[in-house]
């Protein structure tokens, strides 16, 4: 219960679903976190939840210049990072005709864009070693309908677990990528999915059924902890099967 004792983490997306339930796995491993998230009310959830042993910070994870202002909250109260978790990410799946450039622009940013200029944003503050954890999807390797833009975006930040990896092991910083299937979270009520939506997404999934957030957040306790240490630009998929079988 003590795999990352010591360690000071920052996990993007942190106020429900995978991240919140990461933070919950960070804090019980023995980790000073911080968050952050958009929404007021899942804000003040995860406040609750966390308590006052969580950093909330309010931030939107596609707003550029806002990923400095992330860096200098972390860097004023924990003076320096070792771990991230880039969890944050939309989910919009439209046909190719009803793609407009503002929603392309926005999912861009919030789920490719700001993460790499948080990472740029932090790499004064990252401690040697450090551990980078980009939580990608297996959109990245299907080819799904309708989710064009997505998968181009979570494709970038799976090469990215790789290019940045080359980039910054030199400096002690590790980048390595989780890769999701469906995991059962608030996001497919947020799509719009009923059961029998839900049914048959199930049934395209070897394992039966959909993942578990803490089956994600295990993955990342392992990436975050010295037990990865040798584990560079590398790729875990936990997906069920889906993308395998």
């Amino acid at each position: 219960m003590n795999r990352l004792k010591g360690k000071r983490a920052l996990i993007t997306g942190g106020t429900s679903g995978i991240g919140l339930e990461t933070a919950q796995a960070f804090l019980n491993e023995g980790a000073r976190v911080a968050i952050t998230g958009r929404n007021p009310e899942t804000l003040q959830a995860a406040r609750k939840q966390l308590g006052s042993d969580a950093l909330v910070i309010d931030s939107d994870a596609g707003d550029v210049p806002g990923q400095k202002k992330i860096a200098e909250t972390v860097r004023q109260a924990f003076g320096a990072l070792d771990v991230l978790f880039l969890n944050a990410g939309i989910v919009d799946m439209r046909p190719l005709e009803k793609w407009d450039e503002a929603g392309f622009d926005r999912s861009m940013a919030i789920n490719l864009k700001g993460p790499f200029f948080l990472v740029q944003a932090l790499l004064p503050i990252f401690g040697n070693p450090a551990s980078v954890v980009l939580m990608t999807s297996i959109n990245s390797h299907i080819g799904m309908p309708n989710s064009s833009v997505y998968s181009a975006a979570k494709a970038g930040l799976l090469s990215m677990a790789r290019t940045l990896s080359g980039e910054l092991i030199s400096r002690g910083i590790r980048v390595n990528a989780v890769t999701g299937g469906p995991i059962n979270t608030p996001l497919y009520g947020k799509l719009g999915m009923g059961e029998n939506e839900l049914k048959s997404l199930q049934g395209q999934i070897p394992a039966g059924r959909l993942g578990k957030a803490s089956e994600i957040a295990q993955a990342a306790v392992f990436f975050a902890s010295d037990e990865s240490a040798f584990t560079v630009g590398s790729e875990l998929i936990i997906d069920g099967g889906m993308s395998n079988l």
